[in-house]
């Protein structure tokens, strides 16, 4: 399922939300995906993280379900002002972090230098069966 409690004309339609989801999915899982505006973000980024800014992703996971299950929020100010700095495309970017909240749904994570350099790879494999760029590419 795909919410957009944030409106964000430039952000995908569900199909392709669904589609990066299904792409980076391992196993049977039932995800909400959240598009959120600055002010969610930042609430539930400080919430449930104790920082008190919004990010780009937050994943959370439902550990006592089966088959696997939780929430993937994607906040769209943050999401969008990444991918301008960092001179990506946005619905690039967007097909990144839905497939890298999909990822830390599964239980990958990035803290130890070989769980990041996985996730990485994990991610870079999925988008580019997805026809998208390495997102962990020097842009120019």
């Amino acid at each position: 399922m795909v919410q957009y409690a944030a409106g964000c004309s430039e952000a995908p339609a569900r199909p392709q939300f669904r589609r990066w989801v299904k792409a980076a999915l391992q196993c049977d899982a039932e995800v909400v995906l959240r598009l959120v505006d600055e002010a969610e973000g930042r609430d539930l980024n400080r919430q449930f993280r104790g920082k008190d800014y919004a990010t780009n992703v937050l994943t959370f996971v439902y550990d006592d379900t089966q088959p696997l299950a939780g929430d993937i929020v994607l906040c769209v100010p943050v999401v969008r002002q990444e991918a301008r700095q960092q001179h990506k495309d946005l619905t690039a970017h967007f097909a990144h972090l839905t497939v890298h909240g999909v990822l830390h749904l599964q239980g990958y994570d990035h803290i130890a230098e070989a769980e990041a350099a996985e996730m990485e790879r994990l991610e870079t494999a999925v988008l580019a069966k997805l026809g998208y760029a390495d997102p962990y590419a020097e842009h120019a």
